[in-house]
Formats: C-alpha cells, sequence, structure tokens
C-alpha cells in the first residue's frame, strides 16, 4: 500500500528512513500534479533537520533524474563525460575543459547553468558570443556534439523537472544549503544527460560557496557517493578558491581570457593547474589507457582544441573565424581604467566573493534570476596572493559601462583585497582528490 504525500512527510520529519519507491513516489507526485508546493516545501524541510542516508539520496537523486528525459548517447564511437562545478569567481575552466577532452576523442555534452549570487554562469559567458545558441533543440545539441566533440548549452525543460520544481521551493523556504538536496539537484541534472562519467570541481574558501575544506569534503564525499551508487563514473577534486582561478572575472573577458588559453597568447598558471588536472582525471575515469596527462597536454599545445572549440561555436550559430577574430566580436566596455589599491603592500588575503560581488556592482551578474546581464564589464588583470601592489602597481583593470557603476565596483575591489608586510600562506590548489570507490 502505497503512502500518502503526508505520510512520507511526516515519516521523515520524524527521523525514519525512506524506501526508494516512497521516494519516486513523492517526486512523481511533484512533477505530476499530486503533490501540493507545500507539501514539496515541507518534504524539503524535513530533509534539511533529518538529513537523508546514502541509499535515501541516491534513490531521490535517480527519481529526479527520471523525472524527464535521459539523454542516450549509445551511437556515438566514444565515452562521453562532463564536469561540473560549483562555481567561484574567474572559473571559466568549461570554456577549455570540454574542447580538450573532445581534442582527445570524448565526447563532452555539457549542460551548464547560468550565474547567481558572487558566481559567474558558463551560458552567460557564451551569451557575449554573437549568434551563439545557449538553448538549442535536443537534435542541434546532438548534432553539435557529434561533430565538434563538444557542446555546452543550457538545461532544457524536459532534463530533470522534478529540480526546476524543488529547487525554487528551496530557494524560498531556507532549505537550500541541505548536502542531500544539493547533490539531488546537480547530479540529477547531470546524470540526465546521459554520461558514462563525472568529474566534479567542489570549490573551497572565501569565493565558494562552501567556504570551509571540511564542508567542502562533505559535500565532495556525497556528490562521489551517489553519483557512483547511481551508476555513474565520478571522481572529484576539491580545489582553492581563496582568490580568483583566472586574471579575468566578467562573462566576455573570461571567454577572451579562454581564448587566449586555447590558443596560448596567454595562460593563467593558477587556471592552467586546476583546468589540466580536471582534464587528465576526466580522461582517467573514461578507461583511457594511455598517459592522460600527457593527452590532454597534447590537446592543448597542439593547437587542436582550440579547432574544437571553433567548430562548436560555428556550428551553436557563433561566428566561423571566432577565435581568429574575438576583438571583432567581443564589445568593449565604454569604462576602461587601471584600480589601484588603497596602500602599498602585498596582497594576504582576497575576499574573493567581494571580488565576485564587484562583478556583479557593474551588472556583469544577477541580483535577481530575471536581471539582465551586460556581458562586456567585468576586471580583468586581477592579481592573485603575494603580489606587490601600490600607487604605480594595479590591483585590475575595470571594464565599466558608467561612471557610477565603476565607482562602486571599484571601492567593492579594493575593499576585497588586503594588504600585508609578507606574503601570506598560500592554500593548496588541488587540496584533495576523491577517486570512484572501485579504484581507491
Amino acid at each position: 500500500m502505497a503512502l500518502l504525500p503526508q505520510e512520507i512527510i511526516i515519516k521523515k520529519r520524524d527521523g525514519e528512513v525512506l524506501t526508494s519507491g516512497e521516494i519516486g513516489e513523492f517526486i512523481a507526485g511533484m512533477t505530476g500534479g499530486s503533490v501540493s508546493p507545500a507539501q514539496a516545501a515541507a518534504f524539503a524541510m524535513a530533509v534539511f533537520f533529518r538529513d537523508m542516508s546514502l541509499p535515501e539520496r541516491v534513490a531521490l537523486t535517480e527519481a529526479m533524474r527520471d523525472s524527464g528525459t535521459v539523454l542516450d548517447w549509445s551511437d556515438l564511437d566514444g565515452p562521453v563525460v562532463d564536469k561540473h562545478s560549483t562555481g567561484g569567481v574567474g572559473d571559466n575552466v568549461s570554456l577549455m575543459l570540454a574542447p580538450i577532452l573532445a581534442a582527445c576523442g570524448v565526447y563532452v555534452p555539457m549542460i551548464s547553468g547560468r550565474g547567481l549570487g558572487h558566481t559567474g554562469g558558463t551560458l552567460d559567458k557564451f551569451d557575449s558570443i554573437p549568434g551563439y545558441t545557449t538553448q538549442p533543440d535536443n537534435a542541434l545539441f546532438r548534432s553539435v556534439t557529434k561533430k565538434a566533440g563538444c557542446a555546452i548549452i543550457g538545461q532544457t525543460a524536459d532534463l530533470a523537472p522534478a529540480d526546476k520544481i524543488l529547487y525554487s521551493i528551496r530557494d524560498v523556504t531556507g532549505t537550500v544549503e541541505s548536502v542531500s538536496l544539493i547533490t539531488a539537484s546537480i547530479l540529477s541534472k547531470k546524470l540526465a544527460a546521459g554520461l558514462g562519467a563525472l568529474i566534479l570541481d567542489v570549490k573551497t574558501g572565501s569565493g565558494a560557496f562552501m567556504p570551509t575544506l571540511d564542508r567542502s569534503r562533505e559535500l565532495a564525499q556525497s556528490l562521489v557517493s551517489v553519483a557512483n551508487g547511481a551508476g555513474t563514473r565520478t571522481g572529484a577534486l576539491i580545489t582553492d578558491m581563496n582568490e580568483p582561478l583566472a586574471s579575468a572575472a566578467g562573462n566576455a573577458l573570461e571567454v577572451r581570457n579562454a581564448v587566449d588559453f586555447l590558443t596560448g597568447a596567454h595562460r593563467d598558471k593558477r587556471l592552467y593547474d586546476v583546468t589540466m588536472a580536471l582534464c587528465t582525471a576526466a580522461l582517467q575515469l573514461t578507461g583511457f589507457a594511455g598517459d592522460a596527462a600527457k593527452a590532454c597536454e597534447v590537446a592543448l599545445w597542439s593547437g587542436k582544441a582550440a579547432e574544437h572549440f571553433s567548430s562548436m561555436v560555428y556550428l551553436l550559430g557563433g561566428p566561423l573565424d571566432f577565435v581568429e577574430r574575438m576583438d571583432q566580436y567581443l564589445t568593449p566596455a565604454p569604462i576602461v581604467r587601471d584600480v589601484f589599491p588603497s596602500g602599498e603592500g602585498i596582497v594576504a588575503a582576497i575576499d574573493t566573493r567581494g571580488v565576485g560581488m564587484g562583478v556583479v556592482a557593474l551588472g556583469g551578474g544577477r541580483r535577481m534570476p530575471t536581471d539582465t546581464i551586460d556581458h562586456a564589464v567585468g576586471f580583468d588583470r586581477l592579481v592573485g596572493l603575494g603580489a606587490s601592489v601600490g600607487a604605480s602597481t594595479p590591483i585590475a583593470r575595470i571594464h565599466a559601462r558608467d561612471e557610477a557603476s565603476a565607482a562602486d565596483a571599484t571601492a567593492r575591489l579594493v575593499a576585497a583585497y588586503q594588504l600585508g608586510d609578507t606574503a601570506a600562506p598560500t592554500h593548496p590548489l588541488i587540496a584533495e582528490r576523491l577517486d570512484p570507490p572501485e579504484v581507491r
């Protein structure tokens, strides 16, 4: 006998373990209309306080994954892999990772999101490129993935619709921070893409949603355990977000940074190390028989990754010569000038979230989900921890639409940089690596 929605809520409220059938029925009721928004909110709050066991998390993830279409890539002649980042500032890794892996013979159908709060969104970056279609139909998505080896698009309406419902409820009921619910939300969308393997980049530090290593580790362990429990080979790296990852923060500026990375015109050291580590780990998850690190380096340094990026952009509606002539297509902001610190010294700490909020203040991020993005604004030439700065050495260059937003963002950026007499101890760029259970 099936339980009523309120009985499932009461059972979890009282700390009992739900069966996979009960969880499946509740999620099906959410999408089918037999579970009300009030009941979904009560369920989320019960999970928030009582948490879920690993089998419950797997069941919730699978139920949400299966609430819509699950893509099938069995017609492709190579492994299918994707990457997810928990978000940060200057985190444009996806723009390089997908074409690097494609150049290694791996297919990357990457379903990404938009930015909210202090973090930038991959789709917002691609919206900087004239003509690029971030919401193609399924036929175009499949065609581009097959031809270019990678396609970076947004979540379609038929992928994990239960997540859309539950997330909108969590967002207004104070239940966003539940690791069980975060895990199911992230993985249901990713696993609905029909992946063979998944690499996760879980951020930690002042620019991460999980600022402490303990919290980041808790989330990473949950994601890896649940994804593998749901049948997708998954690993994770916990990476540092105590300073912006790239030297650019802002949509078009991060696209420019990514193209420079792919062509070799400029490569930020920290960004290079994280990107190549994630590419290597992703390739290893596919069962790649050779030297995965070497293969990724060859894909990048040979220029093949840049070719795959160019092909993806063109096939999704962007300019054919975008990589070669990006200056023609990325419209600059009217105001571009250096930002200087309030004193002189060595950068001892960076409030990375504050840097991200500076981009939001410029109009490059959203205060509300419905806000319009100004793709041209942001910061570049951001200096990192340990840099010497002063009256003649800027901390960044600002790109602004008007003087008012430039003044606000400049003040935020200056406040985010803490100077000292000596360099502070650095954090490990890659704090930990979590592998699938069978290779531990």
